[in-house]
């Protein structure tokens, strides 16, 4: 995967800065939409048929897009496919939604907690997270009941395990050691 992040970087790039001089807001979905087309098993399958032309697969591609698409974003496309990338649109929408939070001082993060949240707690959890990050912090929250308790946080590279099962997995390291 490190491959495909080094390979999608100049395209997420060239995307962003593309998309800050005009609507940002509106580009952010339409790459969000494109990567979630790109991802379709029918889409995947299409891109690597080596039958279908490049011009097919980004008409095709084209037309499957809801949103309005812009000549930038034709063009996008038409780039992607004429160099078999078409397939790398997940990762260079996930490399320009970093790129549109750093822009806007902002970071993602993932909360994974052992029971369900209330919205309250939610919302105090992540004023505390972002006078910790200093920022501000975009969160999604997920239940997985076999971290019995406590929470892990993901923002961008640091991690945040106040879980019992990573106590715990501690505690069997401190005692095997």
């Amino acid at each position: 995967m490190a491959e495909n992040a080094t390979i999608a970087r100049p395209y997420a790039e060239a995307l962003f800065r593309v998309a800050k001089s005009g609507n940002l807001s509106a580009w952010s979905d339409l790459v969000a939409e494109m990567a979630q087309v790109a991802a379709h098993p029918d889409v995947l399958a299409l891109a690597r048929n080596p039958k279908v032309t490049a011009n097919q697969t980004a008409e095709t591609f084209l037309s499957v897009l809801k949103s309005p698409v812009t000549d930038e974003a034709k063009n996008f496309i038409n780039t992607l496919t004429g160099y078999g990338r078409l397939t790398l649109l997940p990762e260079i929408a996930s490399q320009f939604h970093v790129l549109k939070n750093a822009e806007a001082g902002a970071a993602d993060a993932e909360i994974t907690s052992a029971f369900e949240m209330t919205a309250a707690q939610i919302s105090d959890l992540t004023t505390t997270l972002e006078k910790k990050f200093g920022r501000k912090l975009h969160s999604t929250v997920k239940v997985d009941a076999s971290l019995i308790g406590g929470v892990h946080i993901v923002v961008g590279d640091q991690v945040l395990d106040t879980s019992v099962r990573a106590k715990l997995q501690q505690m069997q390291v401190a005692l095997t050691a």
